[in-house]
C-alpha cells in the first residue's frame, strides 16, 4: 500500500491496459467503497456510480467518447453521474447546478486514488457525447453523466508529466 503521497504523486492516465488479468472483485469493492466515503454537500452524496464489464457496452462508450481506445480496452469503465434531483430537494438551484456535480466529481477523485492505491490504472475522461452516454447506460430521474474512469492493470509506466509551479497556480490572501 502506498501512501496517500505517495499515491498522488504515482497517479498517471494509463492508456494501455493487461488483458490477461481481471480487475479482483474485492478491489473493485474498495475503490467503490473509497468513492462512497468521499465528502459530499449536506452528505446527500448526490451522484450514482454505474460499473460497465460488458465489452460491447465499453465499446459504444468509445465511440461517443471521441474514439478513446483505452475505455473499450480496460476490463472496467466507472461512470460518475451526478444526481441534481437528490441536491435540489435540500439545497434548491445552487444544489442542482453545482453541489451534484462537485459531488459526482470529488467521488471520481477518490476512486481514482484507490485504484492507484490498489495497483491499478485508469484515465479520467470528461470528453464524451453527454446525451449519448446517458442513452447508452440507460439514465433516467435527471441523471447527469460527468466523468467516465476506466480501470484496469497498467500495461505500461506512464513518464511524469510536468506540472505547473506552485507560484503559478497558488495565491496568498493575507489580511
Amino acid at each position: 500500500m502506498l501512501d496517500l503521497f505517495a499515491t498522488i504523486r504515482y497517479r498517471h492516465s494509463v492508456r494501455r491496459y493487461r488483458t490477461d488479468v481481471s480487475v479482483e472483485s474485492e478491489k473493485l469493492h474498495a475503490v467503490l467503497e473509497a468513492a462512497c466515503a468521499a465528502p459530499s454537500a449536506g452528505d446527500l452524496q448526490s451522484y450514482q456510480i454505474v460499473v460497465v464489464q460488458d465489452q460491447a457496452l465499453r465499446d459504444a462508450l468509445r465511440r461517443v467518447s471521441n474514439d478513446q481506445a483505452f475505455l473499450s480496452d480496460a476490463p472496467i469503465c466507472l461512470a460518475f453521474c451526478a444526481d441534481p434531483g437528490r441536491s435540489a430537494g435540500r439545497f434548491g438551484a445552487r444544489g442542482a447546478a453545482l453541489y451534484a456535480l462537485q459531488d459526482a466529481t470529488i467521488a471520481a477523485a477518490y476512486a481514482q486514488l484507490a485504484i492507484v492505491a490498489a495497483g491499478l490504472g485508469s484515465t479520467w475522461v470528461g470528453y464524451f457525447e453527454e446525451a449519448e452516454v446517458s442513452r447508452l447506460l440507460g439514465l433516467h430521474d435527471g441523471l447527469v453523466p460527468v466523468a467516465l474512469l476506466s480501470m484496469g492493470y497498467p500495461a505500461e509506466l506512464p513518464e511524469p508529466t510536468t506540472r505547473r509551479l506552485l507560484s503559478e497556480v497558488v495565491r496568498y490572501h493575507s489580511a
